[in-house]
């Protein structure tokens, strides 16, 4: 009995592309990872160049003792053991940090009832949602400005406002707290526009049947965004905090345009309203201490490493919740 095969030539070509197949798909596959590496890699070279480098290396530049000639001798961490025993940087700290949570809070909580508000039925409703960010396009150098003549003391309308309460004048730019307050009013009033928006662009995603089965069950206005607009923002509540925050540590022009004169730098005579951006600035421009300055930097990438972390692990914790 014979076994029909098939001709030599007809088996090689049908065996040939068979044993091409897996070095093609793995050439295919290569190209690609190269493909979607190439197209990822214009983020990453300028994040190298833009920030890598310059967070490196202003590393680099606070283990020396460094001048603005560029003179420069290693100290180590010396800048750094000087920075915890100088009471100058724990002031800002303290000021950065209060000026933070009188700005901070308020904002969030105005910016979260005002994004409910926009996100009903009203009338001109887009031309309310575009009026809240007209504060935050606003020139910086103007709010300063202005904000300063609302807080001067003799003529300013606030401290008008006050007297008719009988409250006596305030020198707002002498003590720590009117000064914290005066500068959280300036930041609350830029950002909280800004917020907002954020706050009703979560709220679009919030299913509308959830409001109508409330309604239906007899649930208030007030009930109804506390068990269920809360609840669906929180991480947006998140994210908003982590990034004001951020913009709350690194603060630093609207302190400097509240008492523009021989102590804007400073923060007034006893350093009441100095940040730590301001106090980086002072160091490095005017004491042309640029090793300690990039040392204040450092510290204060640590203090917003920190915030972020914890904003993230909170951000966790209430997904899992959810």
């Amino acid at each position: 009995m014979t076994t029909a095969t098939a001709p030599p030539g007809r088996a090689g070509r049908t065996a040939g592309p068979a044993r091409r197949g897996p070095r093609a798909g793995a050439r295919g596959t290569r190209g690609e990872q190269v493909a979607g590496y190439a197209f990822i890699s214009p983020f990453f070279l300028v994040f190298a160049v833009f920030g890598l480098f310059p967070l490196l290396f202003t590393f680099w530049v606070s283990l020396h003792d460094w001048d603005l000639l560029g003179t420069r001798s290693w100290v180590g961490l010396g800048n750094y053991s000087a920075l915890l025993e100088d009471e100058d940087f724990w002031n800002a700290l303290v000021n950065t940090l209060g000026i933070f949570v009188l700005s901070t809070v308020p904002q969030l909580l105005v910016a979260l009832a005002l994004a409910q508000l926009l996100n009903q039925r009203l009338r001109a409703r887009t031309l309310w949602r575009m009026g809240v960010l007209l504060p935050n396009i606003t020139s910086i150098a103007a709010v300063g400005i202005i904000f300063t003549l609302l807080f001067a003391r003799d003529f300013g309308l606030v401290n008008w406002l006050l007297g008719h309460v009988g409250v006596d004048p305030i020198t707002w730019q002498e003590h720590r707290w009117s000064s914290w307050l005066a500068i959280s009013t300036m930041v609350d009033w830029r950002w909280t526009g800004y917020n907002a928006l954020i706050f009703l662009a979560a709220l679009q995603a919030v299913p509308r049947e959830l409001y109508e089965a409330a309604q239906i069950d007899g649930a208030s206005a007030v009930s109804q965004f506390r068990h269920i607009t809360v609840p669906m923002l929180r991480p947006t509540i998140v994210f908003a905090t982590l990034v004001a925050t951020i913009g709350g540590i690194q603060l630093f022009t609207e302190p400097l345009l509240f008492n523009s004169g021989a102590n804007a730098i400073t923060g007034g005579t006893t350093r009441q309203f100095q940040t730590l951006t301001m106090y980086l600035y002072e160091q490095a421009f005017t004491g042309q201490e640029f090793g300690y300055a990039s040392t204040v930097a450092w510290m204060m990438f640590l203090v917003i490493l920190v915030v972020a972390v914890a904003n993230a692990l909170l951000l966790r914790r209430l997904r899992g919740v959810g």
